[in-house]
């Protein structure tokens, strides 16, 4: 699979005016696809249980039904690898892909990553249209954009905005413990536009266009629109089709965004941004390099971190054994300490705590990103490993406010309070409390 990439900065004069794309919008087209999904899902017929009873149920089979979806998807390499949205093709029996000129392909799934909404499909030709990937990380407020998709099945429309923000983080994928850093735009987006292509004015893919934000009650666009920035996927696209899966950088510590009060408390300048490390395993990658607890880290290989969600955005999009410069303050001073990073699963998260289960207290930003109460306290799951033994009982977003009918604020009460064989917790989720028992191998 050969990828054409291009990562020079977008360039244009200042005096520079454009009366037509069309020249540059024209080869875009032939590269965006409309992806067809469908799932057969049966149902138990609606019959009342004396007749089950008279005739038995082989008398009353299934019901079967199809749920059929649309979306849009990017020619990445001439042999057939399509970018698109995991959400496009989750769960599906199958999959048509539709070309601007006409032709159609059955496609495959190679890999879907939930925590990005990226997958990747594949159909079986050779000599096909591509798009040149660009380097969003240059991307300015203010460059002109391009979506190209397929929005409610009326056909492959382009429309046209400029980039509205960059890094943002709105909690889409919240529930699935995923990661965010979009690209908002004003170009429209609508349903069916989903996998399909953000470019820029040199028709470089610069996104995958992933949402929308609607106003109450609507489901059309009202000029807020993200996308997957294009290194992300593309880094996505190359784990999924070499390995099947995604496998993420691990630092392990536990931290909250720096506030101003924290910062005075610490002798920094109110406006100080960063990340300050509340805990790290003594076994974690960063506890092994040096890093300790009231660590402010302020930076990951050159990269700004001003909020726990950044820093958790850097260290995933790293490989696991990659080497990052890591910038922090520590008593007044900067210092920078290169980590080895670890695997984010199981048999590393948290596994003093609940093994496969990433614990954070309940801050400011994590408040904001799970929509919790203020007056809520306790801890809050932001990642569970898929091989974690607790994945199906604790989910991210969850609270856990109370273990064994004590309350907990903190990965120490955490540890003290948690022991082998079933415990009880209080959790919040949703807006409603619940007990969750769980079972701690001994």
């Amino acid at each position: 699979m050969a990828l054409k990439i291009d990562p020079s900065a977008l360039v244009a004069g200042p005096n520079a005016r454009a009366t037509s794309y069309a020249d540059i919008i024209e080869p875009v087209q032939s590269a965006v696809v409309s992806v067809y999904s469908s799932k057969t899902t049966k149902q138990r017929a609606q019959v009342p249980d004396i007749f089950r009873q008279l005739y038995g149920n082989n008398a009353f089979p299934d019901q079967e039904s199809v749920e059929r979806g649309l979306g849009s998807g990017v020619i990445v390499s001439a042999d057939g690898y399509i970018l698109t949205n995991n959400h496009v093709v989750a769960e599906a029996d199958s999959l048509r892909v539709t070309l601007n000129d006409g032709r159609e392909f059955d496609a495959k799934v190679i890999g879907t990553d939930p925590k990005t909404d990226v997958a990747v499909i594949k159909v079986d030709a050779t000599n096909l249209p591509i798009l040149t990937l660009a380097d969003s990380d240059k991307l300015r407020v203010g460059d002109i954009v391009f979506a190209v998709g397929n929005p409610l099945g009326v056909g492959q429309t382009v429309t046209m905005g400029i980039i509205s923000a960059t890094g943002r983080q709105v909690g889409i994928l919240a529930e699935q413990g995923g990661y965010e850093s979009f690209i908002q735009t004003d170009a429209a987006i609508n349903q069916g536009n989903s996998g399909g292509a953000l470019v820029d004015a040199q028709g470089r893919l610069v996104g995958i266009n992933s949402a929308i934000l609607s106003g109450r009650g609507g489901t059309g666009n009202i000029g807020i629109g993200f996308a997957i920035p294009v290194n992300l996927a593309s880094s996505v696209l190359a784990s999924l089709v070499d390995t099947g899966s995604v496998s993420r950088g691990y630092l392990g510590i536990t931290g909250e965004t720096l506030t101003p009060e924290l910062a005075e408390a610490l002798a920094m300048p109110k406006d100080q941004k960063g990340v300050i490390i509340t805990n790290l395993p003594k076994e974690s990658p960063a506890a092994k390099a040096g890093l300790a607890r009231s660590d402010v880290i302020t930076a990951i290989d050159g990269k700004a971190v001003n909020t726990m969600q950044d820093l958790r955005f850097l260290i995933a999009a790293k490989a696991p054994g990659s080497s990052v410069e890591v910038r922090l303050l520590r008593d007044d001073k900067e210092r920078v300490i290169r980590v080895s990073l670890g695997t984010l699963d199981a048999s590393v998260t948290d596994r003093n705590v609940l093994r496969g289960v990433t614990l954070e207290p309940l801050g400011d930003d994590n408040r904001q990103r799970f929509s919790a109460p203020r007056d809520l306290s306790g801890l809050v799951i932001t990642e569970v490993a898929d091989d974690s033994p607790f994945a199906r009982r604790l989910v991210p977003g969850m609270v856990i406010v109370a273990i064994n009918r004590q309350p907990v604020n903190s990965i120490d009460d955490a540890q003290s309070l948690l022991r082998p064989g079933m415990n009880l917790l209080v959790i919040f989720s949703r807006g409603q409390f619940s007990h969750v028992a769980i079972n701690i191998a001994k």
